[in-house]
């Protein structure tokens, strides 16, 4: 799939910067002026540089961007896994900025779903028990937990695969684990790093439109990178990294 963004294909990319909303209030994510860099021998690599971005509740954003662009470290600081040089960044409100690591990790845990390409499913326990332990990790009785992961694993339409383990289902089925694991506990916020990257097509129009209905169905905001130009024109915007800052982009 063509990682870069050409006029070959297109597509546009507005002028100005994605601003975050006025209603701050009413977004369920919402950077502000982040700056983020790395420090490579006696380089030092700026990857973000004033990138702003804000999601509300029930809206699917797509992260598309070349190779490099940064756009793991804009959903690595989105999720709360790395903190900005300089900026803020709010979910549901709470600013992050001032939190110690454990209060970082106890909001990540409660609002944060994270989808990646390769699903990282437990190998040794099975579908449902995957998505059954980050609940319990969280504090949930087994039985709470076991209900729940039934309702998703359903929902998902894999419940006939509930007792098999990653190693004994499909591509589109261990994605799908992995979607429903990643909601298990309630988030409010999705982040998605090309979730369908490693499906055949009709696979991963299927899975999308899986994440599609639960977004929808439960209020989520998610951010989904994705090189599928397709799949990123079915959502309610697109975003791409230029320069460091986050850039609206017609499709």
């Amino acid at each position: 799939m063509n990682d870069t963004i050409t006029g070959a294909d297109n597509q546009q990319a507005n002028s100005t910067q994605a601003m975050p909303s006025d209603d701050s209030q009413g977004d369920v994510l919402n950077m502000r002026d982040i700056y983020r860099s790395y420090v490579q021998g006696k380089k030092t690599l700026d990857i973000l540089k004033g990138s702003n971005l804000a999601i509300k509740r029930g809206e699917m954003v797509a992260l598309v961007a070349p190779s490099g662009a940064g756009k793991s470290t804009l959903l690595h600081t989105a999720g709360l896994l790395e903190s900005p040089d300089r900026g803020e960044v709010s979910i549901c409100g709470h600013s992050t900025s001032g939190m110690a690591d454990g209060e970082r990790t106890a909001l990540r845990r409660s609002k944060i779903g994270f989808v990646y390409q390769f699903h990282h499913l437990l190998p040794e326990f099975s579908a449902l028990e995957n998505i059954i332990i980050p609940q319990l990790i969280a504090g949930r009785d087994k039985k709470t937990a076991t209900d729940r992961a039934t309702q998703l694993i359903n929902y998902m339409r894999i419940s006939e695969r509930g007792d098999h383990r990653p190693s004994e289902l499909s591509g589109g089925e261990q994605q799908r684990v992995a979607i429903a694991r990643a909601v298990a506990n309630a988030p409010s916020l999705l982040l998605a790093d090309e979730p369908t990257g490693n499906l055949d097509p009709k696979t991963s129009s299927f899975v999308f439109d899986m994440l599609d209905n639960l977004v929808r169905e439960s209020g989520l905001a998610a951010l989904i990178a994705t090189h599928n130009h397709d799949l990123a024109r079915r959502m309610d915007r697109c975003v791409t990294l230029s320069g460091g800052q986050v850039i609206e982009l017609n499709l």
